[in-house]
């Protein structure tokens, strides 16, 4: 949560433009950042985080969880093993581009097929380097997520108004349902298994699996491919799916997805859904705003941080429930909201906590088979800690 009165960051570069500058990015507060621009040409606004993990670029630029978002990685040298369609999470972008330190170097590895910003300009993605990236993310972290604008010109004319009035203009993430603009829109069986080096994605497998039916808020296709690794036969539905259309297919349990936005905001016409599903003691897995919809749903609350958590590296202890044996799992984590623990009506445990700043990052309501996670078990990228919780649910279905 933010303090109460966050202080005013101090500008981190000087506003004229300097020669050659071809992008430039133009905050709410008039911070002005110039740089090179790469990938897409042209302009976005949207919410300024950081991420601070050292792999897995293009999985997180792919990650519906990004809708609405320009994204400020840390590690310096982004780009540096290409793209490849293998690691897309979803088949087009959400996020509306990135910051980093460096240019893109020419990839080396043998699995890239294209420079990440050829990629990224196929994607519609804006890229914006020679930022001081440790600045910025400083900015961040003292006075909390700025609204901006990142644009990329060749010719490196901008019209700066322009673009501090589109950074002022728009309305942030609070109050906005983004998971509509992200999900499917259509229902379908998921096929794909884990990938794994030389042999590609596996396949789903035979034999009597029990069926979970999937919830997609803007879901990263990795989840589904662990629900099936775990054993699990999955249909994936619309976040606006209702609650006679997920029962209609007979979910021996059912997964709710990570996805952008503003909880509350989606929670209007998701939340009715999963209190039925629980009023029929269907069994509930969910993740990141999956989570934050199941908090709702059981009468928590849910606010806006600070600055968020995002990156590869963030710890997270297991302090209750049927996960009350203090291990501490190292998680991947992309979230700017979270389920408000002091809000946690009784009948709600709280099975895992931050070690970074003590919020929520998991619940299990009691007598019923439904729990969920703020973090990423799936990782892509991160760790490998929880992927047992994949394990857990599906196990508890057969």
């Amino acid at each position: 949560m933010a303090p109460a009165n966050p202080p005013v960051a101090p500008k981190v570069a000087p506003a004229s433009q300097p020669s050659g500058a071809t992008g430039v990015l133009v905050l709410a507060d008039g911070t002005i950042l110039w740089g090179i621009g790469y990938g897409a040409t042209g302009a976005g606004v949207g919410e300024i985080c950081f991420n601070t993990a050292m792999t897995g670029y293009q999985e997180i630029l792919t990650d519906p969880s990004y809708a609405g978002q320009i994204i400020t990685f840390t590690f310096p040298h982004i780009g540096n093993v290409g793209a490849n369609p293998e690691d897309m999470e979803r088949d087009k972008r959400a996020a509306i581009g990135c910051i980093t330190r460096e240019l893109p170097t020419q990839p080396s590895n043998f699995r890239s097929v294209q420079t990440l910003p050829d990629w990224m300009a196929d994607q519609g993605l804006i890229g914006l380097a020679g930022i001081d990236t440790r600045a910025l993310t400083r900015r961040i972290r003292d006075a909390g997520a700025p609204n901006g604008v990142v644009a990329h010109n060749p010719d490196g004319k901008f019209d700066i108004d322009e673009l501090l009035g589109q950074a002022r203009g728009w309305s942030g993430l609070e109050g906005l349902d983004l998971a509509k603009e992200v999900s499917r829109t259509d229902t379908g069986d998921w096929t794909g298994g884990a990938w794994k080096l030389g042999h590609g994605y596996a396949g789903a497998g035979g034999g009597e699996r029990p069926h979970v039916v999937a919830i997609d808020y803007g879901a990263k296709d990795n989840i589904f491919r662990n629900l099936v690794a775990a054993g699990a036969r999955v249909t994936v539905v619309p976040a606006t799916a209702t609650l006679d259309e997920v029962l209609g297919h007979q979910p021996d349990g059912v997964f709710l997805s990570n996805g952008p936005g503003d909880p509350a905001a989606t929670g209007d016409y998701a939340v009715p859904v999963i209190r039925g599903l629980l009023d029929r003691d269907v069994p509930i897995f969910g993740i990141c705003l999956g989570h934050q919809m199941l908090g709702i749903a059981a009468g928590a609350k849910t606010v806006k941080m600070h600055q968020g958590h995002r990156g590869a590296n963030h710890p997270v202890q297991r302090v209750g429930g049927d996960f009350a044996d203090g291990v501490v799992e190292i998680t991947s984590m992309n979230h700017g909201f979270a389920v408000d623990a002091a809000t946690l009506p009784a009948g709600v445990v709280e099975t895992h906590k931050s070690l970074f700043d003590g919020s929520n990052c998991g619940i299990a309501i009691t007598g019923k088979k439904a729990f969920s996670v703020q973090y990423h078990p799936e990782a892509s990228p991160g760790p490998q800690d929880s992927f047992y919780l994949f394990e857990k649910f599906v196990g508890g279905l057969k």
